[in-house]
């Protein structure tokens, strides 16, 4: 099974002339999102909210520029595409820009390491 983090993406059209002085224009657009797959999750985990968290604080971002945050999580099947990667292969036959993604042994190999040390 994976966790599936979707995300939306927002630019600032008015930081784009913006000079660097005084405080950002703000004129801010709706530009997409992602989803954020984490893969190989142990069917006996239920501490999914911590591992969206940890994808959160990797994805997140929130500046004078651009931001990105977690609209939603849920979990799917293994096999789970998204609407992006669905619409790549029913046009192209293949998946040339697939969602990100990690595993969740790597995703928390660094927090089970510094507890073990």
């Amino acid at each position: 099974m994976i966790i599936v983090i979707r995300t939306q993406y927002m630019e600032n059209y008015g930081a784009h002339n913006w000079d660097g002085k005084g405080v950002c224009p703000q004129y801010w657009k709706y530009k997409g999102g992602s989803e954020y797959k984490v893969r190989n999750i142990p069917s006996d985990i239920d501490t999914y909210p911590s591992i969206v968290g940890m994808v959160s604080r990797d994805v997140a971002r929130d500046d004078d520029y651009c931001r990105e945050y977690v609209l939603e999580w849920f979990v799917e099947a293994d096999d789970y595409m998204s609407w992006f990667e669905k619409s790549q292969l029913e046009q192209d036959g293949s998946i040339t820009y697939g969602e990100p993604e990690t595993d969740y042994h790597t995703l928390t190999e660094g927090i089970c390491g510094k507890q073990s040390s």
